[in-house]
């Protein structure tokens, strides 16, 4: 294989044929999907490509997995807004949702990117970092990170040591009297930095993609910045879209 040419990853495979399969109503909606066991004889790949392509198709809605049960097929997603968009995703998950952990709580100087985003002037100026960590079946699936100015952190829960019961939106709403409008997102690729390599169970050379999001009010103002380090192996970008007549 040349350079510029592009081997899709295994799990990748699995989930295109899984989708196909779906929409050819060789698995119907209701019907449970093979055990993970069949699927990795099926395909001919390992647990962890099994496991990594029924996460990718839960988290775009076309399965649901019940622990101790297994997976049932939901179908083609009828949903205009995509699971995959983390931004929105984090602002809605608890601290408290099974796989979710929280890692740590503290003051930090900004990171230059950050500060940009927040319109912070100068260096050295301090926001509260609040980390999480996804697990997915015994899998570091991805870190994220939201910093706030410390003026929003005040009367909230946000600086406390305790996973939140409810989502950022939700509690920040109801505190602070903050509504979210939009969220603009860029994502990029690089080598874990800091700890994360350590957090995420990866070698420091190990590719992270990283999805850096600015939380908009409805002037346009930055209220809050988040990242999401995703390891390289375990992520990708890919779609499915029908083309019109």
């Amino acid at each position: 294989m040349s350079s510029l040419e592009f081997e899709p990853p295994k799990y990748a495979r699995v989930v295109l044929e899984i989708r196909r399969r779906i929409e050819n109503g060789d698995y119907p909606p209701g019907s449970m999907l093979p055990s993970e066991s069949q699927l990795v004889r099926d395909f001919a790949v390992g647990r962890t490509t099994v496991v990594r392509a029924l996460q990718m198709l839960q988290q775009d809605g076309w399965i649901t997995r019940e622990h101790g049960r297994g997976s049932f097929v939901k179908g083609r997603p009828t949903s205009e807004v995509r699971a995959s968009r983390r931004g929105l995703a984090l602002l809605d998950r608890p601290e408290t949702q099974p796989g979710v952990r929280l890692v740590d709580v503290r003051q930090v100087d900004a990171p230059a990117g950050v500060a940009s985003l927040l319109g912070l002037d100068g260096g050295g100026v301090r926001v509260l970092a609040r980390r999480s960590l996804t697990i997915r079946d015994e899998i570091a699936s991805d870190l994220v990170t939201c910093w706030f100015p410390l003026e929003l952190v005040y009367g909230t829960d946000l600086d406390k040591d305790a996973a939140l019961p409810v989502g950022l939106r939700d509690h920040l709403r109801s505190v602070k009297g903050l509504r979210i409008d939009h969220i603009s997102e860029r994502l990029t690729a690089r080598l874990p930095a800091g700890d994360e390599a350590k957090v995420l169970h990866i070698s420091k050379s190990d590719p992270v993609m990283v999805m850096l999001a600015g939380i908009h009010d409805a002037s346009d103002v930055v209220r809050f910045v988040a990242e999401v380090v995703m390891p390289g192996s375990l992520h990708e970008l890919e779609d499915v879209y029908s083309v019109p007549d």
